[in-house]
């Protein structure tokens, strides 16, 4: 995992439903592809997504191969405080990627 971009807005009023964006370059190999002598090449995915506020998880996504390639997430959630948003995601060889986001509540 190389690069991820986050989407979280800057400011929102107290309660506020707030879109939150996420995507990570990632080749999401299958498992299922054969290299140019036939042998398999191994399935390497990011399997699991989670993002915290403040700590509390709010967002949880479990992902399978079929998932493309540099995979886009969008989710919802309630403005509750001021505080940080951490974005986490795991790959099959237990490589992680973490990202954070600030966000100012009203």
């Amino acid at each position: 995992m190389t690069h991820a971009l986050v989407n979280v807005p800057a400011r929102a009023k107290r309660g506020e439903i707030i879109e939150i964006k996420t995507l990570i370059s990632h080749p999401m190999e299958t498992g299922y592809r054969r290299d140019e002598v036939g042998k398999a090449i191994p399935r390497e995915i990011i399997h699991r997504f989670t993002c915290t506020y403040n700590g509390v998880e709010v967002f949880r996504a479990d992902l399978f191969p079929a998932i493309s390639a540099n995979p886009f997430i969008s989710f919802f959630t309630r403005a509750a405080e001021s505080g940080v948003i951490a974005f986490n995601w795991t790959a099959d060889n237990g490589e992680t990627h973490t990202e954070t986001a600030t966000i100012a509540v009203d």
